[in-house]
């Protein structure tokens, strides 16, 4: 058990922005509003998932939407609203929550609610990483139920998902519910057994976001190497280096949909490598040849080790681009007919990243 305070928050960020893999929304954007709740509400327990009472009752929160939507439409407490919603059409309260996914501004979303209802944080994710649609969750994957769930979005409008054929449905009915609250929403989903997180989840998440943020914090501070402060905490290997040289993007559906593509510098000058994304970065190739896909994690920094998610991505940026090896509980059968790259309408078989 830890505390997760205030002063946590920008490591976090910083941490599960690189993790996002390009996406669950503006890390910064995340900070501000989870740092007001704690100010207002007071800081948040984080438990393992060995900790979970047995009895408990854990609700995942999490947030849908368009990322570049998602940094000029400022959200407030709706997370919050989501949770009291999906609590009162169920007639229970949550003992415990968890996070969606372990990316961007996501993965804080989760301590708003905890921080306003007094409520404990599981240290685990249904991801390990970001994906763009609600059934690309591990608890969904290995038979948690998906439904009910409550959406809200910043005006205190809800609407409860009460059943669905399966997770792709619930993920149709509420991204169409999301365009209509504004492309931007955060929703709260049926409670989980402690045995659930157990078997489900990818474990100890945040606190590894926590510890790859201080390790990129720490290297600033000492000038020492970023690249390597980064690799030192989460195993896989660099990519690429370059600059942005054109970025193509559009929003639509509800997604942030496009092409980033990168001119080699320095062992990878003469080079181009090209990232397709869906909100989050999904392949990644050298001069079309293919080096990393999903559900291997392709994460992109600035100098300062900052997370470039895919609304930053601007020409001429300077980049160093990751790829560090998926979650086991994606490398499954189950798992890649979810997320593996034929899932995103790629006809492309999953090759585990060469490290």
């Amino acid at each position: 058990m830890w505390t997760l305070m205030e002063e946590h928050l920008e490591s976090i960020g910083i941490g599960a922005g690189i993790l996002g893999t390009g996406g669950g929304g503006n890390p910064y954007v995340g900070q501000l509003r989870a740092r007001q709740a704690i100010r207002e509400n007071g800081a948040v327990e984080v438990l393992s998932p060995a900790e979970v009472p047995t009895d408990a009752r854990v609700i995942c929160i999490g947030a849908i939407g368009a990322p570049t939507v998602g940094v000029e439409k400022i959200r407030d407490y709706q997370s919050y609203y989501a949770l009291r919603a999906l609590e009162n059409f169920l007639g229970t309260t949550a003992t415990a929550l968890i996070t969606n996914e372990i990316g961007g501004s996501s993965s804080v979303e989760v301590v708003i609610p905890a921080s306003i209802a007094r409520l404990p944080i599981v240290d685990a994710d249904g991801m390990g990483r970001a994906f763009p649609e609600i059934q690309m969750k591990t608890f969904f994957t290995y038979g948690i139920p998906c439904t009910p769930m409550a959406l809200a979005d910043e005006k205190g409008n809800t609407a409860i998902i009460s059943q669905a054929v399966n997770a792709r449905w619930v993920e149709r009915l509420a991204r169409s519910l999301t365009v209509q609250m504004g492309s931007v929403a955060c929703y709260a989903v049926a409670p989980m057994s402690a045995h659930q997180v157990c078997e489900t989840a990818v474990p100890h998440t945040l606190s590894l976001a926590r510890d790859l943020g201080q390790a990129v914090q720490r290297a600033r501070n000492l000038h020492e190497n970023i690249t390597e402060a980064i690799l030192g905490v989460c195993g896989g290997k660099v990519l690429f280096q370059g600059k942005i040289s054109d970025v193509e993007r559009r929003t639509t559906e509800g997604f942030s949909r496009g092409k980033v593509s990168i001119g080699g510098t320095g062992e990878y000058q003469g080079h181009q490598m090209t990232i397709e994304f869906q909100n989050e970065n999904l392949i990644a190739s050298v001069d079309e040849r293919v080096v990393c896909v999903v559900p291997d994690l392709i994460c992109l920094t600035d100098d300062r080790g900052e997370p470039m998610t895919t609304e930053r991505l601007r020409y001429g940026f300077r980049v160093t681009v990751f790829g560090f090896p998926s979650p086991e509980l994606w490398t499954t059968a189950e798992g890649l007919a979810v997320v593996g790259p034929k899932a995103f309408g790629y006809n492309l078989d999953y090759t585990p990243l060469e490290l």
